[in-house]
């Protein structure tokens, strides 16, 4: 039984790395809600979602960085909003109902997904404004914001930020999805390492639960390896068309968690 469950965790993992990979999402949209179908509790499927992004993050933004994705001069701001917005993750989810977390990420997720149907038919003119970005005092503000409020909340779910950040980073600083998903993906290094530990000190995630994390994280170092590659073989436009399904899956397993 030992034998099967380790499996069904490295697999859990793999698939939930290819998608942090590809998109730049957390584990949330898989592991959460597979966690809760197996008669874990919430807090528990966050914890372990959580430690999923860690190990995932780090290997797929080494990658980034390696293929030229990643400029750790913008990421390093928006990693910074994150590790300060995920300290208050333990806070949140002790004092804090799970359904009214879970509504208020049901309507950003709306949001992302509409902005990015709306926009699906500006990817020139996005692109144009992409390339036009200044890393200044203003920029570095707005990304450290970014990171804090992602931090805050999507940490909080488990579900990484990259829903709501790779929209919010398109929206007041113009960079295209492409250029999003890995700073987004790093962003979750910090976050998810800072959520950990608010979550351990707030006796919230238990040491059995932090050996399961680590389990499906060793299976998703191996999927997010194979997202990051899958990401430099796609066009921006089918990139972009996934990534409006992500949102929309996302927004179904949420409103799915809330109501059930």
């Amino acid at each position: 039984m030992d034998i099967v469950m380790h499996a069904l965790f490295l697999l859990l993992g793999g698939v939930t790395g290819v998608m942090a990979g590809f998109f730049g999402i957390g584990g949330g949209m898989v592991i959460v809600p597979a966690m809760l179908l197996s008669g874990y509790g919430y807090d528990s499927a966050v914890g372990i979602s959580i430690l999923q992004m860690a190990c995932s993050s780090v290997v797929g933004s080494v990658a980034n960085f390696k293929k030229g994705l990643l400029d750790l001069h913008v990421g390093f701001w928006v990693g910074l909003g994150g590790l300060f917005g995920a300290g208050f993750s333990g806070v949140i989810l002790t004092h804090i109902p799970h359904k009214i977390l879970l509504g208020l990420f049901i309507l950003m997720t709306f949001y992302s997904l509409l902005r990015f149907f709306l926009k699906s038919k500006k990817s020139k003119e996005a692109d144009k404004r992409a390339r036009g970005f200044v890393l200044n005092l203003k920029s570095k503000c707005i990304l450290v914001a970014i990171g804090a409020l992602t931090g805050i909340f999507a940490i909080s779910l488990g579900i990484g930020g990259g829903v709501l950040m790779v929209s919010l980073l398109s929206h007041y600083l113009g960079l295209s999805p492409k250029q999003s998903v890995p700073l987004s993906l790093f962003f979750v290094v910090f976050s998810s390492i800072s959520g950990v530990a608010s979550l351990y000190q707030s006796h919230i995630l238990e040491w059995q639960y932090l050996q399961w994390g680590l389990l499906v994280g060793v299976g998703s170092v191996l999927g997010v390896l194979v997202g990051v590659k899958l990401v430099t073989r796609v066009s921006a436009q089918l990139h972009r068309y996934l990534l409006i399904s992500a949102y929309a899956l996302s927004l179904v397993i949420s409103t799915y968690k809330l109501l059930a």
